[in-house]
């Protein structure tokens, strides 16, 4: 048999409230830090997200989403050196062939290159460069491509930059083939050529995120494609290779200039 419930008194009914509005506001508490926290997550999650989106963007926009090419360059094309000079009527385009790490191309950088540099400051002569990497992979190390970009990311610091760091890379040819350079030599280099604060940290950015990395590989894709290279040093007059035998000391380069400038 259903019972009929007692009527509770004033008092009692009065302490019953209170703890059900006790009882009511922990829970209101609760929830709430609850949602801060869960609110405060949310933001540092949206912050962070943020933060990377950024600076995925700003490697991106270094390296072009990678089709970063050197100033007066192409995909794949030649790097046109001493672009602040105007060449004379006439001038012939000398395009050199090389690899960082190529004992041949040391030895005519030694022998040539100074009266290449000469002729090219001078304006008799348009001088373009084609630096391959095709030797890391024989050679079981990345340094050719590692050197290259640094080129052309002193490139980026202003005329003759490019030029003074290639200089510097030949000069400083490990002993033993495939020793390759450390990334530290590589940034003395950078240093040598005249790169410092403002300048050396963006040429320090411009290599970790390899920037011209896909623009090396093209030109030594094309190298040994299209443009018919073999091996390095190779040298073009004009578009024709020329036999090293030929152009192997000043007088002979010279002379090949002369007899091709129209």
């Amino acid at each position: 048999m259903a019972q009929k419930k007692k009527p509770q008194s004033a008092g009692s009914d009065r302490q019953a409230k209170i703890q059900a509005a006790a009882s009511s506001g922990a829970g209101s508490g609760a929830n709430k830090i609850v949602i801060a926290a869960v609110a405060a997550v949310v933001a540092i999650v949206a912050v962070v997200g943020f933060v990377v989106i950024k600076q995925v963007q700003s490697d991106n926009a270094v390296k072009g989403d990678g089709q970063a090419v050197p100033a007066g360059a192409t995909m794949g094309g030649a790097y046109p050196a001493y672009q602040d000079v105007t060449a004379k009527a006439g001038a012939p385009t000398v395009e050199a062939f090389e690899d960082f790490q190529c004992p041949g191309c040391q030895q005519f950088e030694r022998a040539i290159g100074s009266t290449l540099v000469d002729l090219a400051k001078s304006g008799d002569i348009k001088l373009q460069y084609h630096m391959l990497n095709f030797l890391d992979q024989r050679l079981g190390n990345t340094s050719s491509l590692q050197a290259s970009n640094g080129a052309y990311c002193a490139a980026d610091a202003g005329p003759g930059k490019f030029e003074e760091y290639h200089t510097i890379v030949y000069a400083n040819a490990p002993e033993q083939e495939g020793t390759g350079w450390t990334a530290a030599q590589l940034k003395d280099y950078a240093q040598q050529a005249g790169l410092t604060g403002d300048a050396l940290k963006t040429w320090e950015s411009c290599t970790e995120l390899g920037k011209y990395t896909n623009y090396n590989k093209a030109v030594d894709a094309n190298a040994f494609g299209k443009e018919g290279i073999k091996g390095t040093p190779t040298f073009k007059i004009n578009g024709t290779i020329i036999d090293n035998k030929t152009f192997a000391t000043p007088d002979q380069v010279k002379a090949a200039v002369a007899a091709a400038t129209r």
